[in-house]
């Protein structure tokens, strides 16, 4: 059986005050939002993995699309991404991946809630997992799930990331007047 091969990827380094982000994109969208301050190592066994064969090749200007919408929101402007994403995994992963892009900003939803909105209600750890392996942080918005009892569970990016992500679309969310913010 012959190995299948990809596109190139490209990556790029975003900073934003004190977050690191390696991000990544094939030629379809955004493939890849790493987790904060963590090594290209992580970026680059990841994209062994899910793109055998691939070289990285680093392309600031390819990737600023996704950089800028990526600022936007951590500067509380932007609420709704409009770039591509381009995610590959199992139909349970990319439904969950789907389900997850359903959530409003400045809300959250129980594990449970995902599995019923995907109509496998006893599937909840499978759920768990699935949002576990999401590869795009942020923009496929997996901080957006807590526990059923409102507390805040497991996060690639880890629960300080997590928690300042819910900060930022609350706070985002009551702000009245201002900056006009992107739907």
């Amino acid at each position: 059986m012959e190995a299948k091969t990809y596109e190139a990827i490209y990556w790029t380094l975003l900073v934003h005050e004190t977050w690191s982000l390696y991000i990544a994109s094939t030629s379809k969208g955004l493939c890849y939002v790493g987790s904060p301050n963590k090594p290209f190592e992580e970026l680059s066994n990841w994209a062994a993995g899910r793109f055998p064969g691939k070289v990285l090749i680093h392309d600031d200007t390819k990737l600023h699309s996704y950089t800028a919408e990526l600022s936007e929101y951590f500067q509380g402007k932007r609420r709704a991404f409009t770039v591509p994403i381009d995610f590959h995994g199992t139909s349970f992963q990319l439904a969950v991946w789907n389900a997850l892009c359903k959530i409003p900003y400045g809300q959250t939803q129980s594990y449970s809630d995902i599995a019923n909105h995907i109509q496998k209600p006893a599937a909840v750890r499978a759920v768990g997992a699935a949002i576990g392996a999401n590869p795009v942080l942020i923009t496929v918005p997996c901080h957006r799930v807590i526990g059923k009892d409102g507390s805040l569970t497991g996060y690639r990016g880890g629960l300080e990331m997590k928690t300042q992500l819910l900060k930022l679309e609350h706070d985002s969310s009551l702000v009245v007047g201002g900056s006009p913010v992107h739907a």
